[in-house]
C-alpha cells in the first residue's frame, strides 16, 4: 500500500504545515501521547514523530476549509500564526490543499470584510451552530467556576474564554482530559496558561517567525509568570511548560 511521505515543512508560500492524518496504523502524539485518530490533525516534530496539535501549540486556531480564496487570503493576512492543511490523496500520490489554520478574531474580522457575500454569512452561522452544539453548557460553567476560584483577578469574562476553549467537545484539549472532569488544579492552570500564552504575549508571533517551541516559551516565561502571578494575587506560578 502507497504511504504518504510526511514532510516537516515551514516556508514563505506554505508557512506551517498540518496534516490530516492519512493512514489508518496505530500512532501516537509523541509527547502526551495520545492517539492521533485517523482523519484528526497532527503535525510533526522533525525527525522525531508525529504531534497532535495540542502539543504543537496550534490547537487554538480555527479551521477554514478551502473553498472561499477571498475569505482565506484575508483571514491569513489577519493572522499572526497560521498553518496549512494538506491530506494525502492516494489516486494522485500527492498532498492536496484542504484548508488552513486561522486566530478566530482574524477569521471574524475576515469575515466582516466580505459581509457582502450572503453565503460567508451564512457559513458563518452554519459554524457556531455546530460550534454551540459541541458546548457543553453546564461542564463549561463548573470549569469557568474553578478558574475563578483558582484565579481570582484574572479579567472580568476570560474565565468563559477559557473553558470554553479547554472544554470543547471531541476536541482532545486539556479540559477533555480524565483529570479536568475531576476539575484538578493541573488541569486548570494548564488550561490557563495556554490562554495567556496566545493571547496576552507575543508567543504565536514568535512561533510564526520560525522559533521552536521551547525557546519561544523560553522567550515569553517571564511576562507569562507575571500575569499568572497577577491574576493569582500574590501565588507565584511557574510556567513548566
Amino acid at each position: 500500500m502507497d504511504q504518504p511521505k510526511y514532510n516537516l515543512r515551514k516556508d514563505e508560500k506554505k508557512g506551517i504545515v498540518v496534516y490530516e492524518r492519512y493512514s489508518t496504523n496505530h500512532a501516537t502524539c509523541i509527547e502526551c501521547q495520545k492517539i492521533i485518530e485517523p482523519d484528526s490533525l497532527m503535525t510533526l516534530a522533525e525527525g522525531k514523530g508525529l504531534l497532535c496539535l495540542e502539543c504543537a501549540d496550534l490547537d487554538h486556531l480555527e479551521y477554514l476549509p478551502a473553498g472561499d480564496t477571498a475569505l482565506t487570503r484575508r483571514a491569513r493576512k489577519h493572522s499572526t500564526l497560521s498553518a496549512v492543511v494538506l491530506r494525502w490523496k492516494k489516486a494522485r500520490q500527492r498532498f492536496e490543499r484542504q484548508g488552513v489554520l486561522v486566530e478566530k478574531l482574524a477569521l471574524e474580522k475576515a469575515e466582516k470584510e466580505c459581509l457582502s457575500d450572503e453565503a460567508i454569512r451564512e457559513k458563518r452561522r452554519e459554524r457556531d451552530a455546530i460550534r454551540r452544539q459541541r458546548l457543553d453548557v453546564e461542564y463549561i460553567d463548573k470549569f469557568a467556576k474553578k478558574i475563578r476560584e483558582l484565579f481570582p483577578h484574572c479579567p472580568e469574562g476570560e474565565e468563559i474564554q477559557i473553558a470554553e476553549h479547554a472544554c470543547l467537545k471531541n476536541s482532545g484539549r486539556i479540559g477533555r482530559s480524565a483529570e479536568a472532569k475531576e476539575f484538578s488544579d493541573a488541569a486548570i492552570t494548564l488550561a490557563t496558561i495556554a490562554h495567556i500564552r496566545h493571547t496576552m504575549t507575543e508567543y504565536d508571533s514568535l512561533l510564526a517567525n520560525g522559533f521552536a517551541r521551547a525557546d519561544a516559551r523560553a522567550e515569553i516565561r517571564n511576562e507569562l509568570d507575571e500575569i499568572m502571578d497577577k491574576w493569582r494575587k500574590g501565588s507565584f506560578v511557574m510556567a513548566e511548560k
